[in-house]
């Protein structure tokens, strides 16, 4: 093929392949430092973006898990809080039945230890009825609980706990004591023997304080053990796909170079058949 020719430009034809490239180069380039992406979808690498968005889908359903768990915890919070009351409740009721389980006290005396136990009592139910999260209560049936643990769907159970019946009434029901009718001091000592009403009411009370620890030990450990395995994930996420910018930046003002470089040499070349102008002089 003739160098001297006006119809092939082979000089020409180079730089602008040359330029092409440079231009290519420097589009990726751009994306990547707009995107903050190495990868930033399937065209770029197809393999990795396909890795990239199942660790997305992943971490977006963990977090889903840490939301719900989120919730039951504050669930678990207001039933501790209410069974600590309780606890309390039970407590000052405990005393109150030492006094009326004196035989030498006065009617009046006794009358008025009796109303201050079924005010207390009457606490213990508004402890309980309130105890709801988001119209929700754990304390008024047995039932288990299932809430979604992590991002794979698995399942973690508890068991709720019917307070109202297990110790409310044990309570509100002891015959004589907590009552309307007039209570013995035999009727108060038989309240706080091992098997007695206000006994075993303080005994479930502390059970299911121990247990609803529990579960809401697990939940807080589930939770921060979710919050490391998305940490971990996006740190491995961006390893693959994040792009390095200051690369990128170097890269940048290179290509330009180029870019600026391959526009003159086109120039030039596409300058060249002029010449042969002179041989027609």
């Amino acid at each position: 093929m003739s160098l001297n020719s006006v119809n092939t430009n082979i000089g020409a034809m180079v730089a602008l392949q040359s330029l092409n490239r440079t231009n290519e180069e420097l589009a990726a380039t751009q994306k990547r430092i707009s995107t903050g992406f190495r990868v930033a979808d399937a065209r770029d690498d197809g393999a990795a973006f396909a890795v990239a968005e199942r660790v997305r889908s992943e971490i977006a359903a963990t977090r889903s898990a840490n939301e719900q768990l989120g919730g039951t915890k504050g669930l678990l919070n207001v039933t501790q809080k209410a069974l600590e009351n309780v606890s309390s409740s039970l407590t000052k009721l405990r005393e109150i039945t030492v006094k009326l389980a004196d035989g030498t006290i006065s009617d009046d005396q006794r009358t008025q230890y009796q109303a201050q136990a079924r005010e207390i009592t009457n606490n213990i139910k508004g402890f309980l009825d309130d105890a709801s999260y988001n119209g929700k209560t754990i304390l008024a049936g047995t039932a288990a609980q299932k809430v979604v643990r992590n991002g794979a769907g698995d399942i973690y159970s508890f068991n709720a706990y019917n307070a109202l019946s297990s110790v409310y009434d044990q309570v509100a029901n002891a015959t004589g004591v907590f009552g309307t009718s007039n209570v013995t001091a035999g009727d108060a000592r038989a309240a706080m023997t091992t098997s007695g009403a206000l006994s075993t009411a303080i005994t479930r009370t502390l059970t299911q304080l121990n247990n609803f620890g529990n579960y809401a030990r697990y939940i807080d450990n589930q939770i921060e053990f979710n919050k490391s395995k998305m940490d971990a994930q996006e740190a491995g996420l961006g390893a693959l796909v994040d792009a390095d910018l200051a690369k990128e930046s170097a890269r940048l003002q290179a290509l330009q170079i180029r870019q600026q470089l391959g526009t003159q040499s086109l120039s030039i070349a596409n300058q060249a058949p002029q010449a042969l102008l002179s041989l027609f002089r």
